[in-house]
């Protein structure tokens, strides 16, 4: 590779990182008014606002272009599947930041990386190595350290956190499945889709009528969710997938920030202690990952 083909894809590069961030920190401003909203809507209530704006915005943005080619799938089983899995990651999120603070939160959902590496050999029969292994126990060890069970110091809403990572985990697996069958737009749409029919036969059980700042607010929450899916789309068109992804955890310093301007919430020594930890054990299971497979 020549000098001049080097320059031209470190900008690339760039551009797909600053683009991975915004999405991040965006993804991180929306749960922020997630738990806001919670203070007076059921957290059900504002799942389904979170994926009905969201398909609302997908359909008169992609709809007139694209057609029926966005809702045409090759494995509609997958599609459907793959999409309750993020809908349960969601509904668990979204009923735990009620009651947890922000950073508590984004540093126990830091944990989904090393659910995926267990997940892999389960689901998919890949091979890890004694490191890796390694490096998911400790990583376990530190969210342990957050959730300190049977101390009762934290709230049992971090365990919902820990089925939220599961679940992530899982549509992630779920995701690689995907990959290379339908266009990513038709997969995201699926996402909206899913989560919108099913969430509106669920949240009328636990409605409470909006006024206008509340709708402002649901709205708000859904547009952040599908404009930030977009840019992480245009991200992966300027950078690989692996090379961005230790920069998912820049959500833990926005979920900080955030959260001690918004709500008044600091971690705890235990939580941060934790949460290091956790990135540590991450950081270096996707080394290992691009060590064993240069091209991830």
């Amino acid at each position: 590779m020549t000098a001049e083909q080097v320059t031209k894809i470190i900008p690339q590069s760039y551009k797909g990182i600053l683009l991975y961030c915004t999405a991040i920190t965006m993804f991180v401003i929306m749960d922020s008014i997630v738990k806001y909203a919670n203070q007076t809507y059921e957290p059900l209530q504002v799942v389904w606002a979170r994926y009905f704006f969201h398909m609302v915005l997908m359909t008169l943005v992609l709809a007139p272009k694209l057609r029926m080619k966005l809702v045409k799938t090759a494995k509609p089983k997958l599609q459907i599947f793959r999409s309750m899995l993020l809908l349960g990651a969601t509904m668990c999120f979204f009923t735990a930041l009620k009651f947890v603070p922000l950073a508590d939160a984004g540093a126990m959902a830091s944990t989904s990386p090393l659910f995926v590496t267990v997940l892999s050999v389960l689901l998919l029969g890949e091979k890890v190595s004694f490191r890796r292994w390694t490096a998911v126990l400790i990583g376990f060890c530190g969210a342990l350290i957050i959730l300190r069970p049977g101390l009762g110091v934290v709230h049992p809403a971090m365990f919902l956190v820990v089925c939220m990572s599961v679940f992530y985990a899982s549509y992630q697996i779920a995701t690689r499945k995907l990959a290379g069958v339908d266009s990513s737009y038709t997969t995201i749409f699926y996402t909206a889709l899913v989560g919108t029919i099913v969430m509106s036969c669920i949240a009328p059980f636990f409605w409470v009528q909006p006024d206008l700042f509340g709708w402002g607010m649901l709205i708000v929450i859904g547009l952040i969710g599908g404009v930030s899916h977009f840019i992480i789309i245009l991200a992966f068109n300027y950078t690989a997938a692996s090379t961005v992804a230790p920069f998912s955890y820049t959500q833990l310093i926005s979920a900080a920030i955030i959260g001690y301007f918004a709500f008044g919430d600091l971690p705890d020594e235990f939580t941060i202690l934790g949460a290091v930890i956790i990135v540590c054990s991450g950081l270096y299971i996707l080394y290992r990952e691009r060590k064993i497979d240069p091209n991830t």
